[in-house]
């Protein structure tokens, strides 16, 4: 898909580019921010002229709504500069649906899409040169909303800002990392946010995962908030296991987030007919598989990390390794890194954001 402008957004540019400031060989994630911002408001019942302006601080009132009821919503989506010089937004679309899904659900007004897409191309095209071109390396791109009405009561807001920022981003999770089955705190339950990627889930999932830091993991793996018993997410990421040759994951619900690289990886998977399973993962049956050796890969699935492979897993006091390809090679055949399913998904996506392959799902978004 190829970008084409449509809607008027006026653009007031910086009198000083901080781009000379970037150690682009070393970039943190969500370290440096790019020269401007897409800012548009909504009051008296609809959305008014979006605006592009050079990234600021933001006024609020002390007793906007957003700082004190949780009404805030964000997505977290990508920008590559492809082999030829392009640059690609990769699956707009659906992060447009997941963010109206969120609005929805926290009771908030749906952006327009030609907001939100020519906004997004805009703000891309003015900033390309913050486009990184490393392997690995990307433009990552935050949109959010708040509520800004002036209201120290409980109630939904007015008034809301929506915003769109930008972060030139390396490499992130590149090592194995070690996580804990969470059986005391629970990230979401039936009927309630999970699905919604909105502040008040990241906020409530801190003290569980700095408990599990302190005792050497790097994350948890969040269990169902009814029993405590299936699998559901790996920290901010969903998270997918392979099992007797099988990517199984767990299936989507109200209280599980219906990611993007989630939903990539399994079309790559199906396509290159790779067995695929969505189905609920009893703590159990990980037990199990471990025990029996029928477990052979475990990985998170983000658009910050892509893929983040999971070394091992802390089950009830009992760490248990995934084993290493020196242990056991892979199975899976064809171009898979060492006959790893993990290493070859992350690259078969990378290989069609990046230009290397053809897009035949029309994925890539081309900002010209």
């Amino acid at each position: 898909m190829t970008h084409t402008k449509s809607l008027h957004i006026p653009v007031q540019r910086t009198g000083a580019s901080r781009l000379h400031t970037v150690d682009w060989d070393n970039l943190e994630f969500g370290k440096y921010f790019t020269d401007h911002m897409l800012v548009c408001d909504y009051t008296d019942g609809e959305w008014r002229e979006p605006k592009i302006v050079p990234f600021g601080d933001l006024q609020l009132s002390p007793v906007a709504l957003a700082l004190h009821y949780g009404q805030t919503i964000f997505e977290g989506m990508k920008a590559f500069r492809m082999e030829d010089g392009a640059i690609n937004i990769f699956r707009p679309q659906k992060h447009y649906e997941r963010l109206s899904l969120s609005a929805e659900r926290m009771c908030m007004p749906v952006i327009p899409q030609e907001i939100f897409i020519e906004g997004l191309a805009r703000l891309v095209d003015l900033d390309r040169a913050w486009v990184p071109g490393g392997e690995g390396s990307s433009l990552y791109i935050r949109p959010f909303m708040i509520a800004t009405e002036a209201r120290l009561r409980v109630k939904v807001s007015n008034n809301y800002r929506f915003v769109i920022v930008a972060s030139p981003a390396g490499s992130y999770y590149q090592q194995s990392v070690r996580v804990k089955v969470e059986r005391d705190f629970v990230r979401a339950a039936r009927g309630g946010t999970g699905y919604a990627k909105c502040g008040g889930n990241y906020g409530a999932s801190m003290y569980p995962t700095q408990r599990a830091k302190d005792e050497g993991y790097d994350q948890v793996l969040w269990t169902d908030g009814k029993e405590h018993r299936f699998i559901e997410e790996s920290g901010a990421m969903n998270v997918l296991f392979v099992l007797d040759g099988t990517l199984v994951t767990p299936p989507l619900s109200d209280s599980i987030l219906d990611g993007v690289t989630r939903d990539s990886l399994l079309t790559l998977a199906v396509r290159q007919g790779i067995p695929v399973a969505e189905r609920p993962v009893d703590v159990e049956e990980l037990r199990a598989a471990f025990e029996s050796g029928r477990i052979s890969e475990a990985f998170g699935s983000g658009t910050a990390a892509v893929i983040s492979p999971i070394g091992v897993i802390g089950i009830d006091g009992e760490d248990y390794a995934l084993p290493t390809v020196a242990d056991r090679p892979g199975t899976f055949p064809g171009s898979a890194p060492e006959g790893r399913l993990g290493p070859w998904l992350k690259e078969a996506l990378e290989d069609i954001r990046y230009g290397r392959a053809a897009d035949t799902e029309g994925w890539n978004f081309i900002v010209k």
